[in-house]
Parts: structure tokens; sequence; C-alpha cells
């Protein structure tokens, strides 16, 4: 996932960025309206994650002028102001979501990867996710690769979905733990190593190209060989 940060407040920032980067994913930041306008539509991003209160050009200047060129990248607001009126502003102004100030790292980190998720699926009117020679139906439930039917168990499913919707992105076990399992576990549990395991015995036994790769103490992901 490629996300444009565009936030004047350097400590919220920089929280952010390490934050977004520990997950692996790419992160671009600018500190004004009028740099992250001419950011974001210049360059191409998954999410962009946008402050109302910006110095040379407000967010909500921003998000006009950004809908007004025709980008339906999809913004989520971030905002110390709570008022229903405020959102409703945003939202009519063409935001995808609203967060307000302060807020929790990992409510932030889920509502990017749900519209991250959602405008790949919009992207495609089969509901087929695929990198190289691995497809996945998200319809049937079915796994296939180089043709070959791959059986799988709900969890396996989950997890070769979070690969394939962030494919050469190194995702860490705590992420996998709360997509995966839906809750927190203890960080020293190997359940992820395990499922991991076994999908890739599944998916890359009997392959010339290995496409699960194990980082370790860093994370997991799906790549080809090089």
């Amino acid at each position: 996932m490629k996300i444009l940060l565009i936030e004047d407040d350097v400590h919220i920032a920089r929280f952010l960025l390490n934050g977004f980067q520990q997950e692996g994913y790419s992160v671009t930041h600018t500190l004004n309206g009028v740099d992250g306008l001419h950011e974001a539509s210049t360059e191409s991003y998954d999410v962009i994650i946008l402050d109302l209160m910006l110095p040379l050009k407000t967010g909500f200047e921003v998000l006009e002028q950004y809908r007004g060129q025709g980008h339906v990248t999809p913004i989520i607001i971030l905002s110390a102001k709570h008022s229903v009126e405020e959102k409703v502003l945003g939202l009519r102004a063409g935001a995808d979501d609203y967060l307000v100030k302060p807020f929790a790292f990992p409510e932030l980190l889920a509502r990017c990867q749900s519209l991250f998720r959602r405008g790949k699926h919009s992207l495609t009117q089969s509901y087929e996710l695929k990198y190289q020679d691995l497809a996945l139906d998200l319809m049937k439930h079915s796994l296939t690769r180089g043709g070959v039917v791959i059986g799988l168990n709900q969890r396996e499913f989950v997890l070769i979905k979070l690969l394939l919707e962030n494919p050469e992105v190194v995702l860490s076990k705590t992420a996998i733990l709360e997509q995966v399992w839906g809750h927190q576990f203890d960080p020293q549990t190997n359940v992820v190593d395990v499922l991991v395991c076994r999908l890739r015995s599944k998916v890359d036994k009997g392959f010339e190209s290995q496409l699960i790769h194990t980082l370790r103490g860093v994370g997991y992901v799906l790549k080809s060989q090089h």
C-alpha cells in the first residue's frame, strides 16, 4: 500500500511515518496544502491521509480541488474538530472517512487497509486477486496456481487474501494476527508461523519458484524470486 500523508504537525507526521513504515508501507509526506495537492495530482497513491488545518491551502481546498480534477483515490481526513457539521462537510466534499485527533494508530491503520481493499475490489468485476500465476477468486473462495486448484481452510483463505492485497509488501506478525484472527494475541505466539508454513506448503510445494517468503525478525511477503 502506497500512502500520501498531508500533515503539517511534524510530531504527528513522524509518529505516523514510523508506524506505517514498521508495517512495511511506503509513505510520502508533505507539510502544506499546496505541495500536498501537487503530489496527490501528479503521483499515484492507494490512500491519502489529509489534515484539515494546513498552511497555504486548507484541507478542504485540497479535497475539493483534487476531487474536481476527477481523482478517486480514497481520502481519510484527520482533524481536531469533532462536530457533526465538520464531519458532514468533509464527507460531502469527497472524503471517504473522517478520524478525529487524538486517535489510536491501529484504528487509522485499519481504516487505511479497509479503504485500500475496497478500492482494489472496485477495480475488478471478476472479484479476483492475482499475482504471477497465483489467482484467488473471492466469490468462489477458490485459489489456483498455474491452473492447479489449491484447497484452503478459512484462515488460510484470509491470509492468502491479505498477501494478495498487499503484494511485495512485508506484513508483520502483528498485522497478520490482527487481520486473520481479528484480535490481539501474545506477540510471542507461533500461530502465524504455523499458518504461514502450512499455506506455503500448499502454494509453493511442487512449483519451480517460491512466492511466500520470510524476512526473519520483520515479517512475511508475497513476491517472486529474483
